[in-house]
């Protein structure tokens, strides 16, 4: 790795002399030395062996790299040069970003972090799997950070303490589902009519126990006791959240409310949503897919009553993949057949964005696959990660699309390419300045794209690929509905003018899915705990959909498709404010 990329030998710079893209990438330096789990996903090594400050102490720290990084950024603008394009995105981005960080901050809602997907204790646990393990250093780092999870996981803890104190209280459903998901990573299991774990589990079932037992040898039992010590950590806090916090926030509310939602949606999405709108567009998607999903259900199940009768029906009698081994081999197979058929064709690759791995996800977390984009120096690749839910039998019709927006033509492509671009435009734009609606448009744009390309010709395929975007009109239709309480519209096939709720949603959501019921669970758990995040999928494509149809207008038949994608995908971060604008003038 090079002296840049590692802020600790990284001269300090002269403040009053740098462009917004140096106030950004100085911002980017501090954050890791506040934020280590960042610096790993960097490719910091001095980050590896370390882990944040959770408390509200460190929250604040945070805060206040922010408050100050905007007032450089406003002295940085008024400098010669700044007006340029690349400085004037730049500066865009880092004071939207950090305007909408700080208004989560100061809402308090650091205080209240529990979800089953996105929580101080998913980060610390989530790290380790994506951390270097091939030398003795690297299990060295690996042991120092499992002895750090006291700490870390204490002062979350007094977050959420002093969330309790404020009466900002978590939702009751994300409590129960992370006590389930803690006792699951800790290897205990209910044995009382309490549904209470032994006490005396022993930390050998732990799957940090079984992360350390891969080290070295010579290091095994410093790791064994380290497993151990963030074993007792989880456990601790698991019971604390059982013992004390789920009994002093029962009863509050499991949504948040149009306030609260329209926070986060800024906070997701990098613009202020008209959130009517967005429900409306939601419904809008919903039935047309609907009619584009009954005539494909027709040539798989002629007379299927529903679409979903004949994903049912594929689920035994279409294609499948057998064994957890082979699925992970299928899927890089999917992923390295689509980068030799696109590049070349529709994107021009660097040969360091070619690589990317298929992993299966460690147990005990949501039931949606991810991706985790490669360091900085491509030292560690790019990777789809599949949840298998205790299944061993995959039906394709449910992976294809997937993989073509976990990987490629999807995140993977995208942040790969940030990270081969990123001395070109800087570290915070092409990374932690990542706006979630542009990376999710940009995957579901993807699988629209594949279809387009006709990789998506086979029905069983297609109508994968329909449910998959099915699945995020209802995001928008629940996520937008429930939290903010609005009226199912009178055409709607379901309850017409009752009000929405969560009960409401679940039920609506699993008559117009594909998953499996554990799937819409864990995807209903994850909307109530991160209002405003999943309906960017589908309001990130549209904005994609509308900068590729501006530019194409603007080019007419000198439109080039492949120019337009790489070119798109080297812009690194835009909020949606911004994502149309800049995409209609490439």
């Amino acid at each position: 790795m090079s002296d840049a990329m590692n802020p600790k030998s990284t001269p300090a710079p002269d403040q009053a002399a740098l462009l917004p893209r140096e106030v950004a990438d100085s911002y980017v330096d501090a954050l890791v030395e506040l934020d280590p789990i960042t610096g790993t996903y960097l490719g910091v090594p001095t980050s590896h062996g370390r882990l944040p400050d959770f408390s509200p102490a460190g929250q604040e720290a945070l805060a206040q790299l922010g408050r100050d990084t905007l007032v450089r950024l406003a002295e940085a603008e008024e400098r010669p040069g700044a007006d340029s394009d690349a400085e004037r995105r730049c500066a865009r981005l880092l004071r939207e970003r950090l305007t909408a960080e700080l208004a989560v901050h100061d809402a308090g809602e650091g205080l209240r972090a529990v979800s089953n997907l996105s929580s101080p204790v998913h980060s610390v646990r989530g790290i380790l799997s994506v951390m270097p393990t091939e030398t003795d250093a690297d299990w060295a780092a690996v042991a120092s950070r499992l002895r750090a999870m006291p700490a870390a996981l204490e002062g979350y803890r007094l977050s959420l303490e002093a969330g309790l104190a404020r009466r900002l209280p978590a939702g009751p459903r994300q409590v129960e589902t992370v006590l389930g998901q803690l006792g699951e990573w800790i290897g205990d299991t209910p044995d009382g009519a309490d549904g209470r774990a032994s006490d005396e589990a022993s930390d050998g079932g732990s799957w940090f126990a079984a992360f350390a037992a891969g080290g070295p040898e010579a290091a095994r039992a410093e790791l064994a006791d380290a497993a151990a010590d963030a074993t007792g950590a989880v456990r601790a806090l698991r019971d604390w959240l059982r013992d004390v916090y789920a009994p002093g926030i029962a009863g509050s509310p499991e949504t948040v409310g149009r306030e609260r939602y329209a926070r986060w949606a800024r906070y997701w999405n990098g613009t202020d949503l008209d959130l009517e709108e967005a429900y409306a567009y939601g419904w809008a998607e919903f039935h047309r897919l609907l009619a584009e999903m009954r005539t494909e259900a027709e040539r798989i199940l002629p007379g299927a009553d529903t679409p979903w009768d004949a994903l049912r029906h594929l689920d035994t009698h279409g294609q499948a993949i057998e064994g957890t081994e082979e699925v992970v081999a299928w899927l890089q197979s999917l992923m390295d057949e689509a980068i030799d058929e696109l590049d070349g064709t529709h994107f021009e690759l660097a040969e360091p964005v070619r690589r990317v791995e298929s992993r299966l996800a460690p147990p005990g977390g949501a039931a949606a696959p991810y991706y985790t984009q490669p360091s900085l120096d491509f030292s560690r690749p790019g990777r789809t990660w599949l949840p298998t839910m205790g299944e061993t039998r995959f039906p394709v019709y449910d992976l294809v699309s997937t993989w073509y927006h976990e990987g490629v033509p999807g995140h993977h492509l995208q942040l790969a390419q940030w990270a081969y671009v990123a001395d070109r435009l800087s570290r915070y734009q092409t990374t932690v300045g990542m706006v979630s609606a542009n990376a999710e448009g940009w995957a579901l744009y993807a699988e629209r794209l594949m279809d387009e390309l006709g990789f998506l010709g086979d029905p069983e395929r297609r109508l994968g690929y329909l449910d998959a975007q099915m699945m995020r009109s209802l995001r928008i239709i629940v996520d937008i509905g429930m939290h903010l309480g609005l009226e199912i519209p009178a055409e709607s096939p379901f309850h017409p003018g009752e009000r929405w709720t969560p009960e409401l949603a679940q039920e609506f959501y699993g008559m117009h899915c594909g998953r499996p019921a554990d799937f819409v669970e864990s995807e209903m758990v994850r909307y109530l705990g991160m209002p405003g995040q999943a309906i960017g999928y589908k309001l990130g494509e549209r904005a994609w959909l509308a900068g590729r149809e501006a530019a194409r207008a603007a080019h007419g038949d000198a439109f080039d498709a492949k120019a337009w994608h790489m070119a798109a995908l080297s812009q690194g971060s835009l909020g949606l404010d911004d994502l149309v604008a800049e995409l209609s003038a490439l």
